[in-house]
């Protein structure tokens, strides 16, 4: 099978691999038919994390169920499934709890799995990780591009919504106007948010945010950014959600957080620790910091009903659908910003 690969800093190529077989009998076999290019995959693409060159890369897969071990019991043969970006047994005590990344048994998609930006991945414990888009929908190409982003940034942008603790009626920042941040805003959206400030500095992504219910925008930066969205709130929103993951993210959510107030943090760390963090800000303000990495399975079923149903479609935040034969190119346009997020066919057929 052929898979995208990661060969160095800015080189992303595609390679014949092993296609992968069933090891145990929890194990799934999918034939991918849609991935996507996340902004976490071009951290190491830009050299800024450790990966080893010839390791197959992506990690949020869609596609068709192949063969299944025998003690699979929610998927067959034939079945459309969708995958979320970390593999859950779905039995353990973290996953009852519904903190799937933290699963005692978790696994990823690199490595023997194929990656999920390939042709083919095994999904370990496939009962606690796939799950199944019903057959009325399982051809329908429009609805399987609103139902790709639940493979991660969806629900991640879900889990800072609902860390946060947007409910209705609520004023929410939004800091980040990337494909989670976008996300986020409508994630706050269905959480019934009346007034929701998008934060960002790409004005094409800031009149998608407005598109997706977004009341307000904000593209100053810095301390100018921090007194907008005081000055438009009245001090400051009781609601922030953090989508970024840069310690300059991380601090204007801070500043700008009421006191009392709730950050939703889903922005994956990056400089944090070198450039730090205004804990005593918060400790002053009695700010409640909640969220992390999102456990988007847990999420998985309540936020398709409503894609199947038409009350949520979060499709618009792939401006590019690319083959598998320019996955290279796919990233390059993430890196430079001419992309929000890039959707990956790696069959010519799908």
């Amino acid at each position: 099978m052929r898979a995208a690969v990661f060969n160095g800093p800015g080189e992303i190529g595609v390679e014949e691999r092993p296609r992968p077989e069933i090891e145990a009998p929890t194990d799934a076999i999918v034939r991918v038919t849609h991935t996507a290019i996340c902004g976490s995959d071009l951290w190491f693409y830009r050299g800024d994390s450790d990966r080893d060159p010839g390791s197959p890369v992506g990690h949020e897969p869609m596609g068709i169920v192949e063969e299944v071990g025998d003690d699979v019991t929610s998927v067959d043969p034939g079945d459309r499934v969708l995958a979320p970006f970390a593999i859950s047994c779905g039995e353990c005590e973290f996953c009852r709890k519904g903190l799937h990344t933290s699963c005692e048994n978790g696994d990823s998609w690199g490595g023997d799995n194929g990656g999920g930006q390939g042709e083919y991945v095994r999904s370990t414990h496939a009962d606690g990780t796939l799950v199944r888009v019903p057959d009325r929908h399982a051809d329908d190409e429009d609805t399987l591009r609103s139902l790709l982003p639940l493979t991660d940034v969806m629900g991640t942008g879900h889990h800072a919504a609902v860390s946060a603790g947007v409910e209705a009626g609520s004023t929410v920042a939004v800091i980040g106007d990337g494909a989670v941040g976008l996300c986020g805003v409508l994630a706050a959206r269905r959480l019934g948010a009346e007034r929701i400030i998008a934060v960002g500095h790409h004005e094409d992504r800031l009149e998608l945010a407005e598109e997706f219910g977004a009341t307000e925008t904000v593209s100053e930066r810095g301390e100018e950014a921090v007194e907008r969205i005081q000055a438009l709130t009245y001090g400051g929103p009781n609601h922030v959600m953090e989508c970024v993951g840069a310690a300059s993210a991380m601090n204007t959510a801070v500043d700008v957080v009421r006191p009392g107030g709730t950050i939703g943090y889903v922005g994956v760390p990056y400089g944090v620790e070198d450039e730090g963090l205004d804990v005593f800000g918060m400790f002053g303000d009695n700010v409640t910091l909640a969220g992390g990495v999102a456990p988007v399975r847990a999420y998985a079923e309540e936020l398709m009903a409503d894609v199947l149903q038409g009350t949520l479609d979060p499709a618009p935040i792939f401006s590019e659908t690319i083959g598998l034969d320019a996955v290279d190119e796919g990233y390059r346009m993430m890196d430079e910003r001419e992309a929000i997020k890039v959707l990956v066919k790696p069959h010519d057929d799908a």
